[in-house]
């Protein structure tokens, strides 16, 4: 997961609508299951997808009423968190 990619997607979430980023991740996973891909183009998809979650999950602490700043940096803790364990 890339914080300038997370924070770029939270910002268009803002500007649009969270939909476009779901659909999007509905036909990332849809690709994923493409036999023919090789494995550096399945982490490609795979880091999208977490990043496009991870925007998921700060748009939701902002609509609950956190900093955005804050927010990401919450986030961002708490997958740095999880890695360590």
């Amino acid at each position: 997961m890339k914080l300038p990619i997370i924070k770029h997607l939270s910002q268009f979430i803002e500007d649009n609508d969270q939909d476009y980023l779901v659909e999007t991740i509905e036909v990332l996973e849809a690709l994923t299951e493409v036999s023919s891909l090789k494995d550096e183009e399945l982490d490609v998809i795979g880091e999208l997808i977490s990043n496009m979650y991870g925007a998921l999950e700060v748009h939701k602490m902002t609509k609950d009423g956190m900093d955005k700043k804050e927010a990401l940096n919450t986030f961002m803790k708490r997958v740095l968190g999880s890695i360590d364990k």
